[in-house]
C-alpha cells in the first residue's frame, strides 16, 4: 500500500518508490541465499531486545541489531517458524518513544497489505462452499446496478470484472496511470458530498464513475481497490461484517488472538500496540472527529485507515502471522482450505500477468492474494506478501523448505528513503543460511493465552 496525505495526488517520485519497494521484495524472496550475516559493529549501541534468546539463531539477532542501528528504526518484531514449530519470537527496539516501552514478542503492529492474503483465503473458502465462483462477475454479485442508479457507470468494462481479476490484480486499475482511490479520501468525500472518513461502499460508488485503465485480465497492476471489492463481497455473501467473517473462519480456528482490525487514532490504539513513526514526519488534515480538518501526523488520522480492512487494515503480532503462514505448510493437512484450493491460490495467471511478452513464464508473479516464486528443481514455491504504510512496514514469507518468518516495523523507509522490507528481505535469507543447526523446540504454547 502506498498512501500520501490527502488531498494531494501521489507524486511521481513516491509512486516509483512503491514500485521499487515491490521489485526489491520480489527480487529478494528466493531459495535461501548463501553468506553470513554481518555482526553488530563495535561503535553501535546495543538495541534492547525482549523474548527468549535462542543461541542457534544468533545470526537473526545480529541482523536485527545491526539493521535497526544502521537504518535508524525505532522498533521491530521478528518471528521464525520451521515445519509448524515456532522457533523465535523476539522484540527489538522501542515500541513507544514517549513512554520508553520496548517492543515485546507479543507487540501488535499494523500489517498493511499483508492483510490481503487473509482476505484471499476467506474468498477461497466461499469458493469451496460454492457460494461464490472464481469467475463470477463482481458487478452482478454486488448488485452494483442499484448502487449506480443515481449516476451512470462510466465504463462498460465494469461488467467484465471477475473475482479472479480482483484476487490477481488484473481487474483494470493501474494507479500509476490514473490514481489509487485509497489515497484520495477527501476528493471522494467532496465528490459524493459526504463527511470523512469514507466507507468502503462509498469508494465503490465513486469508482463506478471512473473509467478503467485497461481491459480486465489484460495485465497485472497492483490494486488496493480490487481488495476493497472482495471485502464487500464477503459481507454480501455471509451477512456478517468483514471482521466477523474473517474472525469466525480464519482467526479463531488458528488461534490468532492478537489479530484485530486497527484503529486510526493514537488514543484508540490497543494496549499491546506499538506507536507508529512516519520517517518523513508528514502531516495532513484529520479525517476523524473530534479533530476533523486539523493537522495531524499521517499515521494517526490523516489516512482513511479504519476503512482499509480487507486490503490493509489488520494489526497482529508477528508470531500470529506465522500461525497463518504455517497453515499452508502441508496443503493436504491445511485447516483452512483443501489441497486443490491451495494449489489454485498459488497458480500462475494466464497472459501477461504470469508471462512476459514472449510467452515465457515470469520468475515471480501475483497469485490469488500472494506473490509466488517457483523454486527450481523442488516442485515448490516461496510465497509472500509485503505491506507498506506511513509508520509501518511488514513482511510475511513462506519458504519452500518449511521455514517461515514475519518481520514488522513501526516506521517506514530509512533516512535515505529506501524501503525497510526491501532492505531486510535478502538479509533474512542470508541469516537463515548462516544458521548451522536449527533448534528443536516450539514456542507456540508460550503464546497460547
Amino acid at each position: 500500500m502506498d498512501l500520501l496525505p490527502p488531498p494531494a495526488r501521489p507524486p511521481v517520485g513516491h509512486r516509483a518508490s512503491r514500485r521499487s519497494f515491490l521489485q526489491a521484495v520480489a527480487a529478494g524472496v528466493w531459495a535461501a541465499a548463501r553468506g553470513p550475516t554481518r555482526g553488530v559493529a563495535a561503535e553501535e549501541a546495543p538495541v534492547p531486545a525482549t523474548g527468549t534468546v535462542v543461541p542457534e539463531l544468533a545470526p537473526f539477532d545480529r541482523l536485527m541489531q545491526t539493521f535497526l542501528n544502521e537504518h535508524q528504526v525505532p522498533g521491530a518484531s521478528l518471528a521464525i517458524s520451521q515445519h509448524g514449530k515456532l522457533l523465535l519470537a523476539r522484540g527489538y527496539g522501542t515500541a513507544d518513544r514517549e513512554e520508553h516501552r520496548p517492543v515485546q514478542p507479543g507487540s501488535v503492529f499494523r500489517i498493511a497489505s499483508v492483510s490481503k492474503p487473509i482476505t484471499a483465503v476467506a474468498i477461497w473458502q466461499m469458493i469451496e462452499q460454492r457460494t461464490l465462483g472464481l469467475d463470477d462477475r463482481i458487478f452482478e454479485r454486488l448488485e452494483l446496478a442499484g448502487v449506480a442508479a443515481d449516476a451512470p457507470v462510466a465504463d462498460d468494462r465494469w461488467h467484465k470484472i471477475t473475482v479472479r481479476h480482483c484476487l490477481q490484480h488484473t481487474a483494470g486499475w493501474d494507479r500509476d496511470q490514473s490514481f489509487d482511490p485509497i489515497a484520495e479520501t477527501r476528493r471522494i468525500a467532496r465528490t459524493l458530498q459526504i463527511e470523512t472518513p469514507v466507507a468502503p461502499g462509498d469508494l465503490v460508488r465513486f469508482m463506478l464513475q471512473q473509467r478503467l485503465d485497461f481491459d480486465p485480465g489484460e495485465k497485472c497492476c497492483y490494486s488496493n481497490f480490487g481488495y476493497v471489492l472482495l471485502g464487500q463481497l464477503l459481507e454480501r455473501i455471509t451477512g456478517q461484517s468483514y471482521a466477523e467473517c474473517v474472525h469466525q473462519r480464519i482467526l479463531a480456528p488458528l488461534g490468532m488472538r492478537t489479530v484485530r482490525l486497527g484503529r486510526a487514532l493514537r488514543e484508540h490504539r490497543f494496549p499491546d500496540e506499538v506507536c507508529y513513526y512516519d520517517s518523513k514526519q508528514r502531516t495532513g488534515p484529520s479525517l476523524y472527529t473530534p479533530r476533523r480538518g486539523e493537522s495531524v501526523p499521517l499515521p494517526y488520522g490523516a489516512q482513511n485507515f479504519e476503512s482499509f480492512a480487507a486490503h490493509g487494515g489488520w494489526t497482529a503480532a508477528a508470531f500470529d502471522l506465522l500461525r497463518f503462514a504455517d497453515a499452508f505448510n502441508e496443503p493436504e493437512h491445511c485447516p483452512l482450505l483443501t489441497p486443490d484450493s491451495v494449489q489454485s491460490m498459488w497458480s500462475r495467471p494466464t497472459g501477461l500477468a504470469g508471462h512476459d511478452a514472449n510467452g515465457q513464464p515470469l520468475p515471480a508473479y501475483f497469485g490469488c492474494g500472494w506473490q509466488v516464486r517457483p523454486v527450481r528443481d523442488t516442485g515448490r514455491s516461496n510465497t509472500w506478501h509485503a505491506g507498506y504504510l506511513a509508520g509501518t512496514e511488514a513482511l510475511l514469507v513462506r519458504r519452500w523448505d518449511g521455514k517461515n518468518w514475519a518481520v514488522l516495523f513501526n516506521t517506514n523507509d530509512n533516512p535515505q528513503g529506501r524501503s525497510l522490507v526491501g532492505l531486510i528481505d535478502g538479509a533474512l535469507h542470508k541469516a537463515a543460511a548462516a544458521v548451522e543447526t536449527w533448534p528443536m523446540m516450539d514456542q507456540y504454547p508460550d503464546f497460547a493465552g
